[in-house]
C-alpha cells in the first residue's frame, strides 16, 4: 500500500483528496496534518464515521508521498525536508507550476526554493507522463489551465491558427473560491447570477501560455476571462481560435480524438449536431457530465463565415482540475494503473 500524507486540513481540496484516497485500493492515508488537531468529521461532515483524526504534531510519520493541499508558500517551506526523507511530493497549489521566476514572483511573491521549482514536473499526465513517472516532485496544474491546455494542445501546432490571438472564456463553480467565507460566494449573492472576476491577467493564464508555447514550438498568447457561475463544482472553458480558412467540425474532432486516442480521462463528444433542434446543445460538453469525476470532455464547433473554431473543455475543478489529477499523478509516480481509484464517470444529474 502507498502511504500518503495530507498536509492541510480544512479546505475543499484536502477534503476531496481524502475522499478519493480513502476509496483507493492501493493507497492509505497515513496521516492528515492540520494546525488544529481534532476529529476530521467536525470539519468534513461527509467523512462522519470515518474515525479519522487530524494531527497537529510536526513530527509526522514516514510516508511514501505527501500531498500539499495548502495555500501557496507552504510547500515551498516544507517540500525539501520530505524529499530528503525519500518521500515523493505532490503540490496542489501554484508553488512549483511556473518555469519563469519573474512571472511567479510578480504574481505570488518571493519564491523560497526555486531549485525545486526547476526540478518539479508539471502534472498533466496526458502531456508529461514519462517525466511524471520518474519525478520526485510534481506540480498539480491550475484547474482552468488544465482545461485550456487539454483543449488546445492538439491544435496549436497547426499553422492555420493564429496562436497569438487565442480567446478563452472560463466559467467556474463556487467551490473554486475555496472554503473561506466571503460575500461574493454567499448563496443569495450567487444563486441567480454570474459574476466576472479577475477578468484580465488571471494567474492561470501564465500556465496556459507557457505550456501551450512548448507544445506549439512558438509563442502563444491567450486572452483569458473568468466568470463564476451559480453551481458548486465544474469548469467550462470555451476556447476561440481564428484562421483564414477554417477546417470542418469533423476535422477538428478528428484532431482532438487522434491526440488523445490512448488516453483514459480525455474524451471527445462526437454527437452529431441536430440541425432541426431549436436548442442544439447535446453536441457539446457539459459541466454536469463530468462532475465528481477525473474526466475532461472536449467538443468543437466551427464558424466558417467568420473564420473561427471553438473548442470546449468541461471538467470538475475538484476532480481533473485538482484532486483527481493529483491521484492520477500519484498512480503514475508509483507505477500502477493510472486510473486506479479514480475511474468513476461523471454524476450527470
Amino acid at each position: 500500500m502507498i502511504k500518503a500524507g495530507i498536509y492541510g486540513g480544512r479546505g475543499y481540496v484536502a477534503r476531496e483528496l481524502a475522499r478519493l484516497l480513502l476509496a483507493h485500493p492501493e493507497a492509505e492515508v497515513a496521516w492528515w496534518y492540520s494546525r488544529e488537531a481534532g476529529a476530521v468529521e467536525e470539519a468534513h461532515r461527509n467523512l462522519v464515521g470515518s474515525g479519522m483524526e487530524f494531527t497537529s504534531d510536526e513530527k509526522l510519520s514516514d510516508a511514501d508521498v505527501v500531498f500539499f493541499a495548502t495555500p501557496v508558500g507552504v510547500a515551498q517551506e516544507k517540500a525539501a525536508e520530505w524529499l530528503a526523507r525519500g518521500t515523493k511530493v505532490i503540490a496542489m497549489a501554484a508553488d512549483f507550476r511556473l518555469d519563469n521566476r519573474n512571472d511567479f514572483e510578480r504574481i505570488y511573491g518571493k519564491h523560497k526554493c526555486w531549485e525545486l521549482a526547476k526540478e518539479a514536473v508539471y502534472g498533466i499526465p496526458e502531456v508529461y507522463r514519462d517525466k511524471i513517472a520518474k519525478a520526485r516532485i510534481v506540480a498539480t496544474p491550475g484547474c482552468f489551465a488544465t482545461a485550456v491546455i487539454l483543449a488546445l494542445a492538439p491544435l496549436v501546432t497547426d499553422g492555420r491558427f493564429d496562436v497569438r490571438r487565442i480567446v478563452v472564456d472560463g466559467v467556474t463553480g463556487t467551490s473554486g473560491a475555496g472554503a473561506a467565507l466571503d460575500r461574493s460566494v454567499h448563496h443569495p449573492e450567487m444563486c441567480q447570477t454570474m459574476i466576472p472576476y479577475n477578468v484580465v491577467d488571471h494567474r492561470h493564464t501564465y500556465e496556459m501560455e507557457a505550456e501551450l508555447s512548448k507544445a506549439a514550438g512558438r509563442d502563444v498568447t491567450v486572452h483569458f476571462t473568468t466568470t463564476m457561475g451559480p453551481f458548486s463544482r465544474g469548469i467550462l472553458a470555451t476556447c476561440h481560435l481564428f484562421c483564414e480558412k477554417t477546417p470542418e467540425r469533423e476535422e477538428v474532432l478528428d484532431m482532438l480524438e487522434e491526440y488523445y486516442s490512448d488516453e483514459t480521462f480525455v474524451t471527445v463528444n462526437r454527437i452529431a449536431k441536430d440541425q432541426k433542434a431549436r436548442w442544439d446543445y447535446i453536441a457539446y460538453p457539459s459541466v454536469a457530465d463530468v462532475a465528481g469525476s477525473n474526466y475532461c470532455q472536449l467538443g468543437a464547433a466551427v464558424d466558417e463565415k467568420r473564420g473561427r473554431v471553438v473548442v470546449f473543455a468541461a471538467l470538475d475543478n475538484m476532480g481533473k482540475g485538482a484532486c483527481g489529477a493529483a491521484v492520477q499523478n500519484m498512480n503514475v509516480m508509483f507505477g500502477i494503473d493510472e486510473a486506479t481509484g479514480i475511474s468513476q464517470r461523471g454524476l450527470a444529474v
